[in-house]
Parts: structure tokens; sequence; C-alpha cells
């Protein structure tokens, strides 16, 4: 064990490469893929950088996912609270099953794919209305944001009306600049609202995935809590993939082209993507027993973040993993997660993926950017990374 250990996480980009994961967590990585860190609430714990390392602690069942277990690793917060009802990303075995089983038959590969056409007519519904209102436009507030909300809302059947406010919320509860009471209440402003709409659907259900959850056994607030999470989830991450990786495409015009000339690149694109941008790039899970990992013995009761961006660049596992190559074979990367809590509505964030940033990038051949690559707004500091706002014109 080393006697200096990090008194932060690593968390500072490099200034240009906004894609890039901060330099000294893969100068930390090549030395020691799992060493001590001291967490921003004084808490001395570890920091998991090498990808065999993250995917082993995601794997393994003996670190848990309890958030009152764990310590904050981007924000000195105060003491966590138990995952909200309906949050399955805060639960451990058996509750977390139950609540998979329920949702992992809604999400599947043939049900996702099922949606496409739906997703190619609202996604050339959004591109129209670019092409009528010219440019330069926002591209996230225009196309990256209102796809992948117009989707969920329909796949839920929440009313397309209510996203902006649902979007809002969303921003707080996957940024680590407020407190978890108000990234709670912030899930609460979207539970309750669910809460009202599930009660309409008891009583007059509809072709959509929030009725077709009122014939489980799952409780009314129950259902509440599953339907805000996955409002909240699918409206913020899809969004920030869309956004972000758009303005990676444009700021490697070899690689905007290549997807331009080979549409069928997109399921390739999209997963090398997923790994070079990493959007959710730092989980955490805590110690249920004492654990041997690298050469280390981890504590029960220990909390270990996990570099996701830092383990997807990892040389170990991916060849010049610095550099985007839309060709790559990038299966094995981290964008999703690994284990019993890989994301549910993957399926779905690829499917929406595949269709739209193609669709883009043909529909406007000249698309580019209106302001140079460092004036778009970055969402530094938030557990999803992204763009604020995306300026383009064509």
């Amino acid at each position: 064990m080393p006697d200096n250990p990090l008194t932060a996480l690593l968390a500072a980009r490099p200034l240009g490469c906004p894609f890039d994961p901060p330099t000294a967590l893969a100068a930390l990585r090549d030395e020691r893929p799992l060493t001590r860190m001291v967490f921003p609430d004084g808490h001395r714990g570890w920091l998991a950088t090498g990808h065999a390392v993250v995917r082993a602690v995601l794997a393994d069942p003996r670190f848990s996912s309890r958030y009152e277990l764990m310590h904050h690793a981007l924000a000195d917060i105060g003491p966590l609270s138990a995952a909200p009802l309906g949050d399955p990303t805060g639960l451990d075995a058996p509750e977390h099953t139950r609540y998979r089983k329920l949702l992992a038959g809604k999400f599947t590969v043939r049900r996702m794919r099922q949606l496409t056409e739906r997703i190619e007519e609202i996604t050339a519904a959004h591109l129209d209305e670019m092409a009528r209102t010219g440019g330069p436009v926002d591209l996230f507030e225009a196309f990256a944001h209102p796809v992948p909300a117009q989707v969920i809302c329909e796949l839920l059947g929440v009313p397309f009306s209510e996203r902006e406010n649902f979007q809002r919320q969303a921003m707080v509860v996957n940024s680590a600049g407020y407190s978890q009471q108000e990234q709670f209440d912030a899930f609460a402003t979207i539970e309750d609202y669910v809460r009202k709409l599930v009660v309409a659907k008891r009583a007059a259900p509809t072709d959509d995935l929030l009725s077709d959850l009122t014939t489980t056994d799952l409780t009314e607030a129950e259902l509440a809590g599953v339907g805000g999470f996955l409002l909240g989830a699918g409206l913020d991450t899809t969004a920030n993939m869309l956004g972000l990786g758009t303005f990676a495409l444009l700021t490697h015009p070899d690689q905007l082209a290549a997807l331009r000339a080979e549409p069928d690149l997109a399921d390739q694109a999209v997963e090398e993507l997923m790994r070079y941008l990493t959007i959710v790039h730092t989980g955490a899970r805590a110690a249920l027993a004492d654990i041997e990992l690298a050469g280390q013995t981890i504590k029960a009761g220990e909390t270990v973040a996990l570099s996701l961006q830092a383990a997807d660049r990892d040389p170990a596992r991916f060849d010049d993993p610095d550099t985007l190559d839309i060709r790559r074979n990038a299966v094995g990367h981290l964008g999703f997660g690994h284990g019993p809590h890989q994301c549910l509505g993957q399926q779905l964030a690829r499917v929406e993926m595949r269709v739209a940033l193609p669709a883009l990038v043909t529909r406007f051949p000249a698309l580019r950017l209106a302001v140079p690559a460092d004036e778009v707004p970055l969402r530094h500091g938030a557990d999803v990374y992204g763009v604020h706002l995306l300026p383009v014109v064509w």
C-alpha cells in the first residue's frame, strides 16, 4: 500500500482535449491500476483506473452498489442516503434482482429494434425542423435532447410537452454540483408526476411501458419510482451521447467522412463513441468483506472509486486507445457499465444513436461547428459528461 495516497480524484481534463480523461489518470493507471485515495469527505478508500480492475469490481457481488455504504468520489455532499424507492442502481441482490427481472424483458434487443421505425420518424421530423429553421442552431436543443426525450416519453406514455421540466430535474440528479438532498428532491419531483400518471394508467391503460408495468407486482410507490428512474435516465444520458458524440465527429473530420460514406458503420461507430467518450465517467462500489485485488487488500467498508473513462482508454485492453476509430471493434468497453448493474436501457440507447447519428451527418453534409471548438461549453463536474450546447451551421 502506498504511503502517499491521492488526496482527490484527478478530474481536470487536459486543455484543448475535451474528450480525453485527465492526463494524470493515464499515468496513474499505467503505474498503479488500483491505488489509495482520500475522498472529499476524508474517507480513505481506493481508486481503480485499469480496465481489468474496474471490470472485476463491477462483476464481484462482494462489492455493494448501495449508496448509503459509499462515499462520494467527486464532492463532499455529506453522508449518502439509501436509494429512493424504485431506483435499482443503488440496490444489491435480492432487491436489485427483483427490479432487474421485471424491467429486463421490457428492454430486450428485439423489442428495442422494433422501435427503429418510430425512432427514424422522430429523427426525421427534428431534422426537417432544423432544415426549416436554418443555421446556426444549438444542436443539443434542436436535436440531441428532443430525439431521445420524445422516444422515452412515448415509450413510457408521458406527454412530450413535459420534457423540459423533466430535463431540468434530470440534470440536477446527474450533477455532482448539487447536494444529495437536492438530487433526491429533483428525483422526487419527477416521481410525483409519474405517480399521478400511474393512477391514470391503472384506470385507463394505454399501449406504453408504464401501463405494462401496472400489471406487475410493483406497488404504486415503486411504480412511480421506477418510472421516474427510467424517465430521468432515458432523458439525460442519450442526449449527452448524441451531443458529445456529434461534437467528437465534427472535430474528427476523417471519422465523420467515414460514417457519412458508410452508414453501415453505425453499429461500430456507436460502440467506439461509447468507449472513447465514456460519459458516465466515474462510479463507485463499497466492499462488503476484505477483498484481495491487484495485489492490494481492500478492507470491508472501504469505497472503491471507479474511473470508467481511464479504464476505457487502457492500452492493456484497447490498441491505440486515445484515437477515435469508428472501425474499431470496441466490444468490452465500460460505457454501459458491466456486471449485474449494466445499463438496463443500453439497447434503446444503441438504437437511438444508430439511427440518429448517420441520419444527421447525411442530411447535412456540410454540418460544422458555428464556434471554435474550445468555445463549446462542457458539463464539467457533472456525473454525466456532455455539452451544455453545441452551436452548428451547415
